[in-house]
């Protein structure tokens, strides 16, 4: 299974590991004009990490535990469609948007000041 933490962010808990990508809906920290490509991001809303076979649970959050990680670029997610219909009033109103998103990059778990590693 290797080494892996859960944070919260964006209104969701993520299961993240060093190296991988994810989807976020938002940042709570940052305002939308600063979400620029290689911003260095610092998550301190850590619940829980796993290494190898040793497992750290907060409650509600490690105290020490960071994720550090970057953006990679902002995004847009697929549209979403909304299609109202009353029936036998010949009405019909059909609309949509697209979720904002950032895909972020995870680049490594610290605990306690020092990096875990695989």
């Amino acid at each position: 299974m290797g080494t892996y933490a859960i944070i919260e962010t964006g209104g969701q808990q993520l299961r993240v590991e060093p190296g991988r990508f994810y989807n976020i809906r938002h940042f709570a920290s940052l305002t939308p004009n600063r979400l620029e490509q290689n911003t260095k991001i610092l998550i301190h809303r850590v619940l829980m990490i796993r290494q190898e076979s040793n497992i750290s649970i907060g409650n509600p959050w490690l105290e020490g535990a960071v994720v550090r990680g970057r953006i990679l670029h902002p995004r847009l997610g697929k549209k979403i469609l909304i299609y109202r219909m009353i029936s036998k009033k010949k009405t019909r109103r059909k609309s949509g948007h697209r979720q904002k998103s950032t895909r972020f990059l995870v680049d490594s778990i610290f605990l306690d000041g020092k990096e875990i590693y695989d």
